[in-house]
């Protein structure tokens, strides 16, 4: 598939698991891929998506400093000249029931997965706008639809996200700037093997197909909202979640 041919993306937390799927996918369409993950983590995602003859290029930035993304920002567009689609997908949990969560875990998963998207997002619109055609895809989480015990602060996160997209969504379409939101359930991930067994047993009795997702059930989600194919689907959320929450 070479659909995406000519487009620069960018994916935050593109290392490993469902960033680096998705990274891939979109390098296997075609796109020129910026993978993005702190310190040297996303270059082994820029590897394989060269290796398989794909164009990708790798970028150690911390998603919550400001300044390290205007600068990447800026150095994409000289090198590129154009921005056409964002995937901010960086994320971090810090799991504990509300009456022990400590603020320093509060403020720092808000921080990378809520505020940083707000400062990608106001990076590469300026480009698009003037361009007058880009995507933004945010990846949530059913915790931010349906809620999770013991997950307050990535549950606001993640509802927050679906918000903000959806107010973005109607400031930007009139410039052809479409912001959508992937919603993953119970995904195959590092994240999630960290769950013991009986926790996993428990939540995928609440899945109707009965089974975890793999990180490409997301990547296929987001190529879709990043295609030409998705031009008039804006302020969306998109649930890839076997049925645990409708």
């Amino acid at each position: 598939m070479s659909e995406l041919t000519g487009r620069i993306a960018i994916v935050t937390g593109a290392s490993r698991g469902i960033g680096r799927a998705i990274a891939e996918r979109l390098g296997a369409s075609g796109a020129t891929v910026v993978c993005v993950a702190r310190g040297e983590n996303a270059a082994v995602t820029a590897a394989a998506i060269s290796a398989a003859g794909g164009t990708a290029e790798a970028h150690g930035v911390d998603v919550t400093d400001p300044a390290g993304v205007e600068a990447l920002v800026s150095g994409v567009l000289e090198r590129h000249g154009r921005i056409d689609i964002l995937v901010s997908n960086a994320g971090i949990a810090r799991d504990q029931l509300m009456l022990r969560m400590k603020r320093a875990d509060w403020d720092e998963v808000i921080a990378t997965n809520l505020t940083a998207s707000f400062t990608w997002c106001q990076a590469v619109l300026k480009p698009m706008i003037r361009q007058r055609a880009g995507r933004i895809v945010a990846i949530s989480s059913v915790v931010g639809q349906m809620g999770n015990a013991g997950q307050a602060n990535y549950a606001a996160s993640k509802a927050g996200l679906i918000g903000f997209c959806k107010a973005l969504a109607r400031e930007v379409a009139s410039r052809n700037v479409t912001v959508n939101v992937v919603a993953p359930g119970l995904i195959a991930t590092d994240m999630t093997r960290a769950i013991t067994d009986n926790a996993k047993a428990d939540w995928s009795g609440q899945i109707p197909m009965g089974r975890m997702g793999a990180p490409e059930d997301i990547a296929a989600a987001v190529r879709f909202l990043a295609s030409d194919e998705a031009s008039y689907i804006t302020g969306q959320v998109l649930a890839v979640n076997g049925g645990m929450y409708m």
